[in-house]
């Protein structure tokens, strides 16, 4: 049979011996071909993505390095004192055995009898501390007025803080340090105790807070404090009723006084609170844990507190919690002596205010008064600045014991004169709460909107065994003040004060209507 020379009639073609290297090396050639076009491919891939890729590293790095950048700014913005050694004292060697006095400024012509207890007045202790100071004095106070040179008044009057004004110049011939922290920003006094050595920071409270600066308190080579309601004004020295407390050779203390202080001092010309706080403005002690101490050689605790929230760093109790815990604790009586009493918090929007009730302090008093059957006894002062409202809450108060037994509470208006240019005579400035076992002395007036938007501190001291009937305590000794204060010429029952009343609601609301007008 003949194979057919037709093409179509022939089946798969299968190469001649003599073509198969050729073939072989064709298919290898174009395999190798495509081996170089990939080679090629992937390299030029691989050149491609190496930029992407260096590129995102570089996206990476600088986010770090921003990250890093961010975080030291807000460190070094932030509160630090990192450079204060504090002078080589800390909570392992600081002294825990420590001697506390209570101060008082009495008007030489308010009649108070004294009881034969002892009595050192704010400036004999001022100078106690001036002289004790052999490093470094730190103070600061809300008023600067220690020389009454725009006010027509006797010399006599204005000598102790004149006095005292001369001793604060004179620190810098002894080489100690002079440090103010101050809210004020055009005071002639500053400026003078600046021009000889002094230092003075200023703490901006309207752009931190909307508020002011209300605290009041001295420390001495971090050894001595003072703490109270007294100014650094002449009438604080001549003509207002203050008290407060000296803590001598109480390092401890003294220590957390001065991260108080540092903090103030950091805020220097600032706009803002700092979001992240240095460890050297962490509270040492609080109401959870207090300092462990002897006060006179009896056992005692004791902690300091701040307002507004804002200037409580880490650890720090308010005010408003500390007296919260005072009053509380309080187990047979509860006496508060206050310039102002008003549970009332205003907020100002937009030239719009906004008042509300402020219960943290009201109710607490209450729950003592009719849960507990604490006597309580309320004594306020009564001048041209009281508020209408506080005799609507006194009111309030005092009607809770109607029909009870086992239910006291008494309010009394401590009123001296009337007083005139607002030279304050006689006006009781104390800012205080005492109880059986505890005392809280601060420096706010009990006003809402003081504990919200001003800077104040407080100090709380508990005794171990409670109030001692033979008064050796700095609880017995502001105890018998205050009953002192209570039993005179000067303190009136709310009853007693009905005209007096009247005649300042008029004189209020004539006021607060003027003022409306003028907005």
């Amino acid at each position: 049979m003949e194979l057919s020379n037709d093409p179509r009639s022939r089946g798969p073609e299968v190469a001649s011996p003599a073509l198969l290297p050729c073939v072989s090396q064709m298919r290898s050639s174009s395999y190798s071909t495509v081996q170089q076009q990939g080679y090629s491919a992937s390299i030029f891939l691989r050149r491609k993505d190496k930029p992407e890729g260096t590129q995102q590293k570089c996206i990476a790095i600088f986010a770090l390095l921003c990250c890093f950048a961010v975080l030291v700014a807000l460190i070094f913005s932030s509160v630090d004192i990192w450079w204060d050694d504090e002078d080589g004292i800390t909570e392992e060697n600081c002294s825990r055995d420590c001697h506390i006095v209570l101060v008082e400024n009495i008007p030489d012509d308010l009649s108070l009898s004294m009881d034969g207890r002892p009595h050192l007045p704010l400036s004999v202790g001022f100078h106690t501390l001036l002289d004790q100071a052999k490093r470094s004095v730190e103070v600061v106070s809300p008023v600067w007025a220690l020389n009454p040179w725009d006010l027509q008044t006797m010399p006599s009057a204005a000598e102790q803080g004149h006095l005292l004004f001369q001793r604060l110049l004179s620190l810098k011939s002894r080489g100690v340090k002079l440090k103010i922290a101050s809210s004020l920003t055009n005071s002639a006094e500053l400026k003078t105790l600046a021009a000889h050595n002094g230092e003075v920071h200023f703490v901006n409270m309207t752009a931190l807070t909307r508020g002011a600066m209300h605290s009041s308190f001295w420390i001495v080579d971090r050894k001595h404090i003072y703490i109270g309601s007294a100014d650094m004004d002449w009438r604080s020295l001549s003509k207002r009723k203050e008290l407060g407390v000296l803590v001598y050779n109480c390092s401890c203390l003294a220590l957390d006084l001065h991260r108080i202080f540092s903090f103030y001092w950091q805020l220097h010309e600032k706009d803002y609170i700092p979001s992240i706080w240095s460890k050297r403005v962490t509270a040492l002690y609080g109401r959870h844990e207090a300092l462990q101490l002897q006060l006179n050689s009896t056992q005692a605790a004791a902690y300091l507190s701040t307002s507004p929230e804002l200037f409580c760093s880490k650890d720090r109790t308010r005010d408003v919690d500390a007296i919260y815990q005072v009053i509380q604790s309080a187990k047979t009586f509860i006496f508060i002596s206050v310039t102002d009493y008003l549970p009332l918090l205003t907020r100002t929007y937009r030239r719009t205010s906004v008042t509300r009730y402020w219960s943290s302090i009201d109710e607490v008093i209450r729950e003592a008064v009719v849960l507990r059957g604490v006597r309580v006894r309320l004594l306020i002062s009564f001048w041209k600045r009281t508020h209408p409202l506080t005799f609507n809450f006194v009111t309030s108060l005092t009607s809770l014991c109607m029909q009870l037994h086992n239910c006291s509470l008494e309010v009394r208006f401590f009123s001296h004169k009337e007083q005139k240019d607002d030279i304050q005579h006689g006006l009781n400035h104390n800012k205080y709460v005492v109880t059986d076992n505890a005392v809280y002395i601060g420096n706010h007036d009990w006003v809402g909107s003081d504990f919200a938007f001003n800077a104040g501190i407080g100090l709380v001291v508990k005794m171990k065994n409670g109030i001692r009937d033979r008064g050796a305590t700095i609880l017995e000794h502001i105890k018998a003040a205050f009953e002192r204060d209570w039993r005179s010429q000067y303190a009136k029952s709310l009853q007693g004060n009905k005209d007096q009343q009247g005649k300042y609601r008029n004189l209020q609301q004539t006021k607060m209507k003027t003022k409306e007008e003028n907005e």
